[in-house]
């Protein structure tokens, strides 16, 4: 692994999505394990992206991860960012 490159621990996972986040929360990698897609997400992406799932997480505090990151990689947007994963 390269020396720039965070490590990530999964934070989030289900059947479909898992989500992985660096331990200062400022990068992100949100996964679409299904279709192997994976959203790479640093800067404003990871702010955003931060923010966003604070909200699912507050709002929503009894969905299920597959549920929540769905809703995210969906109505968030985060697909439009994905790339082939693997």
């Amino acid at each position: 692994m390269s020396a720039n490159q965070p490590v990530l621990a999964l934070i989030a996972e289900g059947a479909e999505y898992a989500l992985l986040a660096s331990e200062d929360s400022t990068t992100f990698v949100l996964r679409f394990k299904t279709d192997q897609l994976a959203a790479h997400l640093a800067g404003e992406d990871a702010a955003r992206f931060q923010a966003d799932y604070k909200t699912i997480k507050d709002q929503f505090p009894t969905w299920q991860p597959d549920r929540m990151l769905a809703q995210l990689w969906d109505q968030g947007g985060y697909s439009w960012l994905a790339t082939q994963d693997g």
